[in-house]
């Protein structure tokens, strides 16, 4: 069976605040955990006010301890922000707290502006072109240290954290492939070179140390309902931030409207279809259906879901839905 993830952008519905927003993280993790979903992933955003995952490795550690058995980690660590070693430090320590639960995605994006990419490196000259070598760099921190090591990264050194290489586009899917590691598309939201991208991380593949061969990740927008017209109405919060965020209008997660697409103009319904032509939006019957299509098309390991709802109850239920469609079975969580 395919494994299903969650992938958490840590939303803030319009109307709430941060502090809100990681809570329903932590709670939707523990759903999460308890209805079997493989990982919790993620993301590193800047200057967003609908998102509060800025300090991602601060946020993973809140859910990792907040949790007994899901694997938690980064979707991604956008690495040109950040010096290797930084990373390694972080992500060791936390390695060092959760045995055997974290997980690392690394993306080359800034993750934001040029504006505030600027503010967060004070200079730009950690650019995109030096993701492969920072990325080699930062796996050299994750094994055992070397007699002779001067720099070392402690605690990270020996933890082997587990490094995935996520992208959007083909470069991702050949770096992913060059070094031998598990790859994840950001279908969810830039779905346009998903076939292409898989085919090349496939048949490119070099066998590596870390894994022996190809692991497909793909991200999947997923919300469910009981019934389609709720789910529609469920998912103009995501559209309506698509559209804003397209406008230079980056804002908290909107509230559903009833029939949004009918009131936007054509050049922004055609963008929201081209974005989100990865999204399966209905009740658990359409849901079920979908599902089985995307697997089929992209035969992936392993989803990364992602549902942007504005409400957090409906958020839990579209997880709930999609375990029990999907057959996962749930977990019997030890005491806590």
């Amino acid at each position: 069976m395919t494994l299903l993830s969650v992938l958490d952008l840590s939303p803030v519905p319009d109307g709430a605040t941060t502090a809100k927003a990681l809570a329903n993280t932590l709670d939707l993790a523990r759903h999460a955990d308890r209805l079997g979903y493989n990982r919790y992933w993620l993301a590193e955003h800047h200057n967003m006010p609908g998102i509060a995952s800025a300090a991602t490795a601060v946020v993973i550690g809140h859910v990792a301890g907040g949790t007994s058995r899901i694997r938690v980690g980064a979707g991604g660590i956008m690495l040109p922000n950040h010096a290797p070693l930084v990373i390694a430090e972080q992500f060791g320590t936390l390695a060092s707290l959760y045995p055997g639960r974290i997980d690392l995605g690394l993306g080359r994006a800034p993750g934001t502006d040029q504006l505030t990419a600027h503010a967060l490196r004070r200079s730009l000259s950690g650019d995109v072109n030096q993701f492969p070598n920072d990325v080699l760099e930062l796996l050299a921190y994750f094994k055992p240290a070397e007699p002779a090591q001067r720099v070392r990264a402690v605690p990270g050194e020996g933890t082997n954290v587990p490094v995935w290489i996520l992208g959007s586009s083909l470069y991702g899917a050949q770096l992913a492939a060059a070094l031998g590691l598990p790859y994840a598309f950001a279908s969810h939201f830039a779905p346009a070179e998903l076939d292409h991208a898989l085919e090349i991380y496939r048949t490119r593949f070099e066998p590596s140390e870390y894994f022996d061969k190809p692991y497909v990740m793909a991200g999947l927008n997923i919300v469910a309902a009981p019934s389609d017209e709720e789910a529609r109405y469920l998912f103009s919060s995501l559209q309506q931030a698509f559209v804003n965020l397209r406008s230079g209008r980056p804002g908290k997660l909107p509230k559903p409207v009833e029939n949004f697409e009918q009131q936007i103009d054509p050049m922004a319904r055609a963008m929201l279809d081209q974005a989100l032509t990865c999204a399966i939006v209905g009740s658990p019957q359409k849901v079920k259906t979908g599902l089985d299509a995307f697997i089929a098309r992209t035969v992936a390991d392993e989803l990364m879901v992602t549902a942007q709802i504005h409400d957090h109850a409906a958020r839990v239920r579209s997880f709930e839905i999609l375990a029990e469609v999907h057959g996962q079975p749930a977990m019997t969580m030890a005491a806590e």
